[in-house]
């Protein structure tokens, strides 16, 4: 027989797995569940032993544009810059004392900006045919469940009560 070491929580389990209880409520949006948590911390119930899981999770991808050769252009140069950017961060980190280092900082940028450009027009030029959106991809549950143990679900669901009225 072994005892749980300081690192292993008797909580969460080592692979996922839908936590047991009883439901306390149900809401149709996170953020009413969330909100529902806070008023639970506030009322100083033991929120640890409470759980958000969120049931019929569907896939949703929104689409936010169409995708042009001037569009792709300009985020694959920002894109770039940013890596640009980040090189010549490092350039300034490791040779503070160079005097040209706002020039070098400059054209660490600029490369940045033309390589990610270059690649991605080259990039949508040879998918050009398979997509011509961009999009954002999310999971969305359609109904949250608060659940928790057993023994706690009276005490949670008096404290939701007083605080709608």
């Amino acid at each position: 027989m072994s005892t749980p070491g300081p690192l292993r929580s008797s909580r969460v389990p080592l692979m996922p797995e839908i936590p047991k209880g009883e439901i306390v409520s149900t809401y149709d949006r996170y953020e009413h569940a969330k909100h529902a948590v806070d008023v639970l911390a506030r009322a100083s119930f033991p929120v640890q032993q409470i759980s958000i899981v969120g049931n019929d999770v569907r896939s949703v991808e929104r689409v936010t544009g169409r995708l042009t050769y001037g569009r792709v252009a300009l985020m694959g140069a920002l894109s770039g810059a940013y890596l640009g950017l980040f090189l010549g961060i490092l350039l300034f980190i490791f040779q503070p004392d160079n005097t040209a280092i706002f020039g070098v900082f400059i054209s660490a940028v600029v490369i940045g900006a033309g390589f990610g450009m270059l690649f991605g027009v080259l990039s949508y030029a040879m998918n050009r045919n398979r997509r011509d959106f961009s999009s954002v991809m999310q999971m969305v549950a359609t109904r949250y469940d608060l659940v928790t143990e057993p023994e706690l679900v009276h005490q949670a669901r008096q404290i939701l009560t007083a605080s709608v009225r």
